[in-house]
């Protein structure tokens, strides 16, 4: 464990879950996004996927653990049950005696205590953390950025998804599902903000027919660090990725990016 979690050099710990449910008509599948409060300082008023940075707490619980995953990697995972369980009311990465009622009072519980370790001793659960895939991994190390994230991205099931959600007014004004096509499509008629990393992603999420194939290109691709850097396209500034990440669209014009 670094000695000091709160400004680690290479950037702030990060992780954010894609929330799969299967849709109704059995087309594409849906996913969950957010729209962050306009007063947060990173990305105010911009539509991501639930998540946020990895607490103290989420570090000292990776660390006790044990098991398959290195305590870092575990903390990240950690706080992406957190997180969820708080902005979402879902308990994603858990398992146990869990049902609506249970998830509600364990999301009241949690955001009295601010520690899920707590929760897990209350409620008599325990961490499942097999339910997460790693997806991605985005630093964007923008000097201009008061608050530079290194962000972990996992991707979860819910099937069915007959569940309830209701934001965290706090940190969300809205939560609604839709498929990564219809996000793009939103964004491009201007009813939601995207930032680039997030577009970047729902451009490849919307590849998939179903959660097994999202799951099957997480397995094959190893998560390596996404750094966005600067190139040229027909004499024009470009934001561009690698191009062997697993992403279909990999650049585009810096004058139309939103970077947070």
């Amino acid at each position: 464990m670094s000695a000091n979690h709160d400004s680690p050099p290479d950037g702030i710990p990060a992780a954010t879950v894609v929330i799969f449910r299967n849709a109704k008509d059995g087309g594409p599948p849906e996913i969950l996004m957010t729209i962050r409060s306009r007063e947060m300082v990173f990305a105010g008023g911009m539509a991501v996927f639930p998540g946020g940075r990895v607490d103290p707490a989420d570090f000292d619980l990776g660390a006790m653990m044990g098991g398959p995953l290195d305590p870092d990697e575990a903390a990240h995972q950690i706080a992406v049950v957190r997180e969820t369980l708080e902005e979402t009311g879902l308990a994603i990465g858990l398992a146990g005696d869990i049902d609506a009622d249970k998830a509600r009072a364990a999301r009241r519980y949690l955001m009295q205590t601010g520690d899920l370790e707590s929760v897990l001793d209350h409620f008599g659960w325990e961490l499942d953390l097999a339910q997460l895939t790693p997806f991605a991994r985005w630093f964007p190390k923008n000097e201009k950025l008061s608050r530079v994230y290194d962000t972990r991205f996992y991707i979860a099931d819910l099937g069915t998804g007959a569940v309830e959600i209701e934001a965290d007014l706090s940190e969300n004004t809205h939560l609604f599902w839709t498929t990564a096509q219809g996000a793009l499509d939103a964004a491009a008629r201007g009813e939601i903000k995207i930032i680039f990393p997030t577009r970047r992603n729902l451009e490849r999420l919307a590849l998939f027919e179903d959660y097994a194939a999202a799951k099957e290109q997480a397995d094959r691709i190893p998560v390596r660090t996404i750094t966005p850097f600067m190139g040229e396209r027909e004499g024009k500034s470009w934001l561009e990725i690698g191009e062997d990440l697993g992403y279909p669209v990999t650049g585009e014009p810096l004058d139309t990016v939103a970077r947070g």
